[in-house]
């Protein structure tokens, strides 16, 4: 992996990192590709970082904590001073004139980064009627590339992140609910799953459940499809 940090690019290597001047750099392939260095763990393992900022911005705008957290991790893997080489920015990599738009002053300050990457998916929940493919590439590749093709866009950067995103929240979600989960004595009858529960699953708290977020469905996801 490479992050950009200053004027110089520090590149992942098996031992450890280098640094390169960015002039010295001729290409990076695939030049569509930006992953995070992983940075040091900023919360105990069992809890993701930012976890109080992600649930303040979640109850807000109405948008499920374990997405936030997901698209935190894929986006940054939660470096809150993570600079693309498209120059999106911090936690949730922000691109200039997407956080101008949003009114963020500071961009790499985790609390403001949060809120307007929260607010911004919820905007995109709202576009594509909560669905979550459609939106995460949106998110990612543009709300104009969604409509030019009408589906997620054949991008190998923009299907590899919608996929990646979805496998990291149904990991988030399986951990919310397997510590929600009652202890059940022995012997006694399993309780039916209650109606709380049974929307904990969607992207939008809001929003009906929608089918499972684990690997992508075979069906394609197009405009107005339900």
């Amino acid at each position: 992996g490479y992050q950009l940090v200053g004027d110089k690019y520090r590149l992942q290597m098996a031992g450890g990192w280098v640094e390169v001047a960015a002039q010295d750099v001729v290409a990076i392939e695939p030049e569509e590709v930006f992953t995070p260095i992983p940075a040091p763990p900023a919360a105990q393992a069992d809890q993701p970082p930012y976890r109080e900022l992600v649930s303040a911005a979640a109850s807000r705008y109405g948008v499920d904590a374990e997405l936030i957290t997901s698209v935190i991790a894929v986006e940054s893997n939660f470096d809150p001073k993570a600079v693309s080489h498209k120059n999106a920015r911090g936690l949730m990599q922000l691109l200039p004139e997407t956080a101008a738009r949003l009114g963020v002053k500071d961009v790499f300050d985790p609390k403001e980064n949060i809120d307007a990457g929260t607010r911004y998916l919820r905007d995109l929940l709202q576009k594509y009627n909560n669905d979550l493919a459609l939106t995460l590439a949106a998110y990612n590749a543009g709300p104009d590339r969604v409509q030019q093709y009408g589906r997620v866009p054949p991008f190998a950067e923009t299907i590899s992140y919608v996929r990646r995103v979805k496998r990291t929240y149904a990991y988030e979600k399986s951990k919310t609910n397997a510590a929600a989960k009652p202890v059940t004595p022995s012997g006694a009858a399993k309780s039916a799953t209650s109606p709380a529960a049974a929307t904990r699953n969607s992207p939008g708290a809001a929003t009906p459940a929608p089918p499972a977020v684990g690997s992508p469905s075979s069906a394609p996801h197009t405009l107005g499809s339900q």
